[in-house]
């Protein structure tokens, strides 16, 4: 399914769509083409796509071509999906230690068209910390391990 999506390719393009891009939530899935739980995603995110398009906008972005934003984001786990809103980075409380990305797939279709319809109302009242309307059981838990440098 990615290949219905549109993708990012470079820094330059990823830059653009997050400065760019108004009044909609923008929907960043880090990720790879060939790893199946990204096209798992990408279906869930392609059936989707029309229904949350007055709220949002989706892009695909391959974690190989864009470094920058793979350390930026430390996107270790694959996928990851990271919302951004008028150029801000949207941070949502999955009940998990990590609040700036999602990761794994979404179960559900629902799931993510609520996650975005809570993150557009939250973001159009100026809050730029949200809390996931996603059942606690349908998100993946991860143990991140953080070292100092």
């Amino acid at each position: 399914m990615s290949y219905l999506l549109p993708t990012l390719s470079t820094k330059k393009t990823v830059d653009e769509a997050i400065k760019k891009t108004e009044d909609l939530v923008l929907v960043l899935r880090f990720g790879r083409d060939g790893d199946t739980g990204c096209m798992l995603l990408d279906e869930i995110l392609y059936k989707t796509s029309h229904d949350v398009s007055k709220m949002a906008v989706i892009y695909l972005v391959d974690v190989d071509s864009v470094p920058v934003y793979t350390k930026y984001f430390d996107v270790s786990l694959i996928p990851s999906t990271v919302f951004f809103f008028n150029g801000q980075h949207m941070k949502v409380d999955y009940g998990t230690q990590d609040h700036t990305k999602f990761i794994g797939s979404f179960k559900t279709k629902q799931d993510f068209i609520d996650l975005v319809e809570v993150i557009y109302r939250g973001a159009m009242r100026g809050k730029l910390m949200i809390k996931s309307p996603i059942d606690p059981a349908n998100i993946t838990k991860y143990e991140l391990l953080y070292k100092d440098i």
